[in-house]
C-alpha cells in the first residue's frame, strides 16, 4: 500500500469489526484538483478508506496469513455527503462472511453521526508465492512491514475497543 487513508484504528475485533478514522487536512495533495475553490475528498478515496480499514480487519483476523488483501468487488455503494478539510471520516466495517480466499464485509463511513457512504465489499486474499514460489521472501517482507504499520495505527490492544 503506497498511501494510507487510515490515520488511526480505534476498535479492532478479529473476525468481527473495525472502527478507524481519517482526518482530512488541506495538506492532502489531491484537494488542489478536487475541486478548486471547493475542496472535498473524492468518492473513490472514501471507498479506498473503507477498503483499507476492511483489509486491516482481514489481516488481523487471519493473523497476516496473506501478504495481499485487495478489493475484488464493491456492491451497492451509496454516497451521502462531502468530506471537507478539517473534518474526520469515521470508517467501520463488519465481517459478513469469511471464506477460503474471499471476505465479504459491510462497511460505512460517517461524519458527525451522518452516513457519508456505505456499501458491501468483497476482498480477495493471496500470497505472491502462489504465483511463483520464489516470491515467498517478498511475502514475508510485506507481512513484516504490514505488522509494523499496524503497530503505528492501532494504539488499542487488539480485540478491545476504546
Amino acid at each position: 500500500m503506497r498511501f494510507s487513508l487510515i490515520d488511526r484504528i480505534d476498535v479492532l475485533e478479529p473476525g468481527k469489526r473495525i472502527a478507524a478514522v481519517k482526518s482530512l487536512s488541506m495538506a492532502e495533495e489531491y484537494l488542489a484538483d478536487h475541486f478548486p475553490g471547493f475542496p472535498v475528498m473524492p468518492g473513490v478515496l472514501m471507498l479506498e478508506a473503507m477498503t483499507q480499514a476492511s483489509a486491516w480487519l482481514v489481516r488481523v483476523t487471519e493473523d497476516f496469513a496473506h501478504s495481499m488483501v485487495v478489493l475484488q468487488e464493491a456492491r451497492n455503494v451509496k454516497y451521502g455527503q462531502f468530506v471537507r478539510p478539517g473534518q474526520t471520516l469515521e470508517v467501520s466495517a463488519q465481517i459478513v462472511e469469511h471464506g477460503e480466499k474471499e471476505t465479504k464485509v459491510k462497511a460505512q463511513g460517517e461524519m458527525n453521526g451522518q452516513v457519508t457512504l456505505r456499501g458491501q465489499l468483497i476482498l480477495r486474499r493471496y500470497n505472491l508465492a502462489e504465483e511463483s514460489p520464489a516470491k515467498a521472501t517478498i511475502d514475508a517482507s510485506l507481512i513484516e512491514e504490514l505488522r509494523s504499520q499496524l503497530a503505528l495505527l492501532c494504539p488499542v490492544e487488539i480485540g478491545h475497543g476504546s
